[in-house]
């Protein structure tokens, strides 16, 4: 179900050496403050999503599109601001979206018992479709109140804040999820499902019922997601987060989910998506060309899912 604490040890190893490698290639500008918090803030967004991708991955199955509902989001919370909303309902507007999205990959799965791969690679681009549609294919720009705080930069009369708040809120989700997922009845139900659902069935475990909730899941978090990116960019752009579930399944892999399901962990969620985004930083700040970045991500999606192979052999 877990990784193990030596599986989260291990990977926490493995960042801090490709923190070291980037902070001996620049030793004045990549371990400073200002740095460790963008970081910070711009792991959290692939972090928040991969939380929810981790059950559902552990359940069995796989997301493709939270990155066209990341973008959904960000776009519905950017049109309801302007549209004169409250920013509390504007976000919980983008959540709900994000959770109807959800709902609906898990409906169409259970009801239709369509593989999930088929089922999110058709609502990826349907998703996307609406939040062009919505946008009217531009840029939706928007005053956002506390809104466009959630991931911003600190400025100096909260920097005793030390993080964004999104980053603590990202950080206390991944506690709540991590304990739901080893400590709660459901966490237990998901594992079940993922590792043998024919012996879930006999044991009375609501197989369905469970596989729509980690979707339903799925897409809130991903509504949450786009929140974040709309923080972060202050506008709503229906073209962001292109590419976006291929780093939120890279992570969730890498921080010991299987694709075979049955075996995953939050917190190793949290440290792929950290290791992630430290690759993809420090490349930037090299001067990396965008095309050798794509790459980079691509040998660490390969190279993720070649280890799921290897642990799932040795398992």
């Amino acid at each position: 179900m877990k990784l193990g604490s030596k599986g989260i040890a291990a990977l926490a190893v493995a960042w801090v050496l490709i923190f070291v490698a980037f902070y001996v290639a620049m030793p004045n500008s990549f371990a400073t403050l200002r740095n460790l918090e963008t970081l910070t803030r711009q792991t959290s967004i692939v972090a928040v999503a991969a939380l929810a991708m981790t059950f559902v991955i552990v359940a069995g199955g796989i997301d493709l599109s939270v990155g066209s509902v990341a973008a959904l989001g960000a776009v519905v919370c950017a049109y309801t601001l302007r549209l004169g909303w409250n920013p509390a309902l504007a976000a919980l507007a983008a959540l709900g979206v994000g959770t109807l999205c959800g709902l609906l990959n898990g409906a169409i799965i259970t009801g239709l018992r369509v593989g999930p791969f088929i089922v999110t690679l058709s609502t990826l681009l349907a998703m996307r479709g609406a939040a062009k549609g919505l946008a009217n294919e531009e840029a939706i720009r928007a005053q956002g109140g506390w809104t466009e705080q959630i991931l911003a930069s600190l400025p100096k009369d909260r920097a005793w804040m030390m993080l964004a708040p999104g980053v603590w809120l990202t950080l206390a989700l991944a506690a709540f999820m991590g304990f739901v997922l080893r400590r709660t009845k459901f966490g237990r139900h998901v594992v079940a499902v993922g590792a043998n659902e024919r012996a879930a069935r006999y044991s009375a475990i609501p197989v369905e019922k469970v596989r729509l909730q980690v979707y339903a899941l799925s897409g809130l978090f991903a509504g949450l997601a786009g929140l974040f990116l709309f923080s972060r960019l202050r506008l709503g752009d229906p073209t962001i987060a292109q590419g976006f579930e291929l780093d939120v399944v890279a992570a969730t892999v890498i921080g010991g989910a299987s694709l075979s399901g049955g075996q995953g962990s939050v917190a190793g969620s949290v440290l792929g998506a950290l290791i992630m985004s430290t690759i993809r930083a420090g490349g930037s700040q090299l001067g990396w060309s965008n095309w050798i970045q794509e790459v980079a991500t691509g040998i660490i999606i390969v190279a993720a899912v070649a280890l799921d192979r290897v642990r799932a052999k040795a398992s």
